[in-house]
């Protein structure tokens, strides 16, 4: 049951491809992807289905789901330069607590703390406050967030390993 509801995020977001952005139709896929993403974890967990398999899948529904999102959003929303900047040094971040992760650990690590979920779901309602909050104020607010998450990530790489 869980994998058909991470299956339902992948098709959610492909159809995401075909509707005007922030168009009705466009807020039900979206709503409809993100509420799949939030349930499907815990759908595994209660009936006892959790597998690699399933994980694997709801990484790969996460990614597309996130890259039709990008494609769609990005032409429409006016992020400026300053923020670009922001985001790119959060992006710098997570990436060298990807490699950091991997050359203390031998794989890819990422911790999925409380803060890299409020990050995502911040990120999940910025879409949904662009026509009443200008995304200057949204995004310095997510931009805040991510930040801490991102070093409290690399803090947690870092100190998984001095406690083996």
């Amino acid at each position: 049951m869980a994998n058909i509801i991470t299956g339902c995020r992948i098709l959610c977001s492909a159809v995401l491809l075909f509707f005007p952005v922030l168009s009705p139709a466009f807020y039900a896929l979206y709503l409809t992807a993100g509420f799949t993403d939030m349930i499907d974890g815990t759908v595994a967990r209660k009936t006892n289905t959790v597998s690699a398999f399933g994980s694997a899948l709801d990484t790969v529904a996460d990614f597309v789901f996130f890259a039709v999102c990008f494609y769609k959003l990005i032409p429409v929303l006016k992020i400026p330069v300053w923020l670009w900047v922001w985001i790119s040094g959060i992006a710098a971040i997570k990436i060298i607590n990807i490699l950091f992760g991997f050359v203390l650990h031998k794989k890819f690590t990422a911790k999925h703390t409380v803060m890299n979920k409020i990050v995502g779901f911040l990120l999940f309602l910025l879409p949904l406050t662009v026509s009443f909050l200008d995304l200057r104020y949204s995004g310095v607010a997510v931009c805040t967030v991510a930040s801490f998450a991102a070093v409290q990530e690399g803090y947690f790489i870092r100190n998984e390993q001095k406690e083996k």
